[in-house]
């Protein structure tokens, strides 16, 4: 590994044609990193967009002195596309931006002094804001974090794995040494996605570093803005959406639980799903068809019960 890179900021995308100018945009313009070298790598995961040929053209014109580079990733799923990044990455810590991510001027300055503070920080996510391309309903925060939206107040706060709670991949920072001593070689959840619905492949691989002893922080100083488009807050958007949140439950569940408890712990977290279903429908009873963050919530304890069997009947397990 050259130990020259201080700081690799990776951006994986799949059709991101459209949207990775105003990254690339942020990212030429920010501050404070006279002191950091730092590098650019954008995975292109098998995209049929003219992505390389923007980000090809975005070279040809870069004057920065980070450089930019293109790699491509062929085998679809977010999770391939991280770990191509980890391989490709030429420091220690790499700083994962999504293609709809934007961040605040000083973002990779304020990523790597994190670093620097907490040595035993393995991975930790940023400050998520929301750019809502329209107002989503009134009681839409209920479920705006599952959107990867993190506000969680302005002072670092450690992840405890006793509450079940970790950070997005959108905005997260990762120690290559944490990942590679941690995550599986392959691991079950890959991303979503054309004809597999299985999301939360990014909670599989923070599960997997906390449990190896590392620690997982949210940083309040990395801000980033998530650009929300309208269609992204649409029933048949949300529903399937949530769907997928719910049928990879049972993986995220169990990475912390001795393979002789599986079979106790799922029984528990089916009979509270369970519970959490029965209440739901005495709640909203009729309203669930016209509410549709209470939709959103019925789907998701609906697929969270019925997770082992899905991932059993599937081949996942």
């Amino acid at each position: 590994m050259n130990n020259c890179v201080d700081f690799t900021v990776a951006i994986p995308t799949y059709n991101g044609e459209k949207r990775l100018s105003e990254l690339l945009d942020r990212l030429r313009s920010q501050i404070n990193t006279e002191n950091i070298s730092w590098e650019i790598v954008v995975i292109d995961n098998n995209s049929t967009d003219n992505t390389a040929k923007l980000v090809h053209t975005y070279q040809k014109n870069w004057q920065c002195p980070y450089p930019l580079k293109y790699c491509f990733e062929a085998k679809q799923g977010a999770a391939y596309a991280r770990k191509k990044a980890v391989v490709e990455a030429k420091s220690e810590l790499i700083g994962f931006l999504d293609d709809d991510n934007y961040p605040n001027a000083d973002w990779v300055a304020k990523a790597y002094s994190f670093a620097q503070k907490y040595p035993q920080a393995g991975a930790y996510g940023s400050q998520i804001h929301a750019d809502w391309e329209v107002d989503p309903p009134e009681n839409f925060q209920r479920i705006s974090p599952f959107l990867a939206i993190t506000e969680r107040g302005n002072l670092p706060l450690l992840y405890e794995s006793r509450k079940k709670i970790l950070p997005p991949s959108a905005g997260l920072v990762v120690r290559k040494q944490a990942w590679l001593e941690s995550v599986p070689e392959q691991p079950i959840l890959t991303g979503r996605v054309d004809g597999k619905m299985l999301t939360s492949e990014d909670l599989e691989m923070l599960a997997y570093i906390q449990k190896s002893g590392w620690e997982v922080w949210y940083n309040p100083e990395m801000e980033i803005y998530h650009k929300i488009p309208s269609f992204r807050l649409k029933r048949e958007y949300l529903i399937p959406f949530f769907r997928g949140i719910g049928l990879s439950r049972y993986v995220t569940r169990m990475v912390n639980v001795q393979p002789w408890k599986k079979p106790i712990f799922s029984l528990v977290y089916m009979l509270n799903d369970l519970r959490k279903v029965c209440l739901h429908l005495i709640k909203y009873g009729t309203r669930l068809e016209s509410d549709l963050v209470a939709s959103c919530e019925m789907q998701l304890f609906l697929s969270s019960l019925v997770s082992p069997l899905y991932l059993w009947k599937h081949g996942y397990l």
